[in-house]
């Protein structure tokens, strides 16, 4: 139960510049409080949200009940000359089967050479291709441009040209692709989850390969069709603007009649195989979790290709799709950083830096239950920055002083049974409740402390509205994330083989191989060819409840392979 439901101090958020103001709005909604740097201490909030990166000080200072919503040095990924870098050297390493969900992309000026060789191959052997450049560096579709003949091509900043996917899907004549929401809760261990709700975006003019230049018709950006004369209009199937939710292109698949569940699969191997070629390049950072943008085009074979990946996604609320898909999401964030026990860090450590700062509080040092004291987790992470890392190695105690007090001290009953051993030791919080209790006992003995004694801020208010419970399914093994939480689906790891390889330096081979064989299994199993042969203990059934992304409604990854429980 989260900590402001007993009546505790509600979660504090503060938020930088240009932060969205839905992230503001949910917050409110949920009971938060907003920083204010002149009312509260510098370190007082539980979460800083920012559109742009943190400073490398943001990383080493964080303390154990805070949370920042970006890993340091995504830009391995985020930036397209960066993503494109990477996802060729994992391409060379691991086969071009595994990673052919990329067009073929050059960075020019540098790779001009070798664009100039493909594009002739392509006009020796008569193939007409087309290519779309993008500045490495800008985002909402800005500078991007389509080119069939390489005398068009001009660019004044170094630029990705890419082959462009000249066959994609249509609904109606309209051009579309979907941006999936990825929330990377760790790279160290990698954890993966995937947002079942996601968005439609649609190019406002029908496809035309005949005017190139016509925006329009060939991005699918919200920035750029929203100033289009058909935004308005209601375009035949699309509707008005040019979005739709994620469960409404559900409904259009299902009656298509194609392979959904292998299709969902295919964009799900994307996104984890896209993040594990950067995950061995984000340093371990706690407390840090990153929402990123994937956005996946399906071509007329519903074949998904990667087109790029975004830094701090479009949160604005621009139309009612944006309304059902967003605030849900930044709400199920919130349930994913799982604040019911950062609450009670942050609680202890207002506690204890009062208590450092007065001079007269040798009664409260006396007395302080060891319950009360912060936990030394087994599962804490590598690296706790330099505060956190004083914080874990410190032992934290507090001496048995003798004092000399007055008659309203002798009469003062003890908070606790404590015994001197317990007081030298640490001991682990198993829960709230712990929390809570020992947080009790120091407000009913401090009613209890003469006025010479300095005495601890007041961290009890009013009750407030509880937040959003996480949807999780019970795990039989602790250390392993949760399933499910909201609308959030665990997609990495899946299975033991490849948690175990995230954990151990990232054995990218063991985890290329896991999901290509599940996959193959997915697929072999929707077919009837599934071989009886094969491993049953391998992709699936293991101490993991798996599910597969894609549906409103997943079904374990278990039963779609068609494996029974032992």
């Amino acid at each position: 139960m989260a900590a402001r439901e007993h009546g505790l101090a509600p979660l504090v958020f503060r938020l930088h510049g240009g932060a969205p103001q839905v992230v503001r709005e949910v917050l409110l909604e949920r009971g938060w409080e907003e920083y204010d740097e002149q009312k509260q201490e510098e370190g007082d909030w539980n979460l800083y949200w920012k559109t742009s990166a943190f400073r490398n000080s943001d990383y080493e200072d964080i303390l154990p009940w805070q949370r920042l919503n970006h890993h340091p040095k995504t830009i391995h990924i985020t930036r397209k000359d960066c993503l494109t870098r990477h996802l060729r050297r994992m391409k060379s390493a691991h086969g071009a089967a595994a990673f052919d969900f990329s067009p073929a992309a050059f960075i020019l000026p540098n790779e001009y050479i070798k664009f100039l060789a493909a594009y002739t191959r392509n006009r020796t052997a008569e193939k007409h291709r087309y290519w779309i450049g993008k500045p490495v560096d800008l985002s909402r579709g800005r500078g991007i441009f389509l080119l069939d003949n390489i005398k068009d091509l001009t660019y004044d900043s170094p630029v990705i040209i890419q082959r462009y996917i000249s066959n994609p899907l249509l609904i109606s004549g309209y051009k579309f692709d979907l941006r999936i929401y990825v929330c990377v809760k760790s790279f160290y261990p990698l954890i993966i989850y995937m947002h079942q709700e996601g968005l439609v975006r649609f190019a406002t003019e029908k496809y035309n390969l005949v005017s190139l230049d016509n925006v329009y018709a060939h991005l699918t950006n919200t920035s750029i069709n929203k100033f289009g004369l058909c935004y308005t209009t209601d375009k035949e199937r699309v509707g008005r603007g040019c979005k739709w939710t994620m469960n409404k292109f559900r409904s259009f698949l299902h009656n298509q009649g194609v392979n959904e569940l292998l299709l969902w699969r295919k964009i799900s191997n994307i996104v984890t195989l896209t993040l594990l070629t950067a995950a061995p390049s984000v340093p371990s950072c706690p407390n840090c979790l990153e929402l990123l943008g994937f956005d996946i085009l399906i071509d007329a074979s519903f074949k998904p290709w990667l087109l790029e990946v975004n830094y701090s996604p479009a949160l604005s609320l621009d139309c009612p799709a944006d309304v059902t898909v967003k605030k849900g999401l930044i709400n199920d964030i919130i349930d994913l950083m799982n604040y019911r026990m950062i609450d009670g860090f942050r609680q202890k450590g207002y506690l204890r830096r009062y208590m450092r700062s007065c001079t007269r509080c040798h009664y409260i040092l006396t007395k302080i239950p060891p319950a009360f004291l912060l936990p030394k987790t087994p599962s804490a992470p590598r690296r706790w920055g330099k505060v956190g890392a004083k914080r874990k190695k410190e032992n934290i105690t507090f001496p048995s002083i003798k004092t000399t007090t007055s008659s309203r001290h002798k009469q003062t009953q003890p908070m606790s049974d404590v015994s001197h051993n317990d007081e030298k030791r640490n001991v682990e919080v198993e829960s709230d409740d712990c929390e809570l209790t020992a947080l009790r006992r120091v407000r009913q003995s401090s009613r209890n402390l003469p006025s010479t004694v300095c005495k601890l801020p007041s961290l009890y208010l009013q009750n407030h509205k509880s937040p959003t419970a996480p949807d999780n399914r019970p795990s039989q093994d602790r250390c392993i994330p949760p399933s499910r939480v909201g609308d959030f689906i665990l997609t990495f790891p899946f299975n033991e083989v490849t948690w175990k390889a995230s954990r151990d330096d990232m054995d990218a081979k063991s985890v290329v191989h896991e999901i290509q064989k599940l996959t193959s299994r997915l697929a072999s199993s929707f077919s009837g060819n599934e071989s009886s042969n094969m491993d049953k203990r391998g992709a699936i059934r293991d101490k993991f409840e798996a599910f597969l992304w894609g549906p409103k409604n997943p079904p374990l990854l278990s039963e779609c392979c068609g494996l029974k429980s032992q």
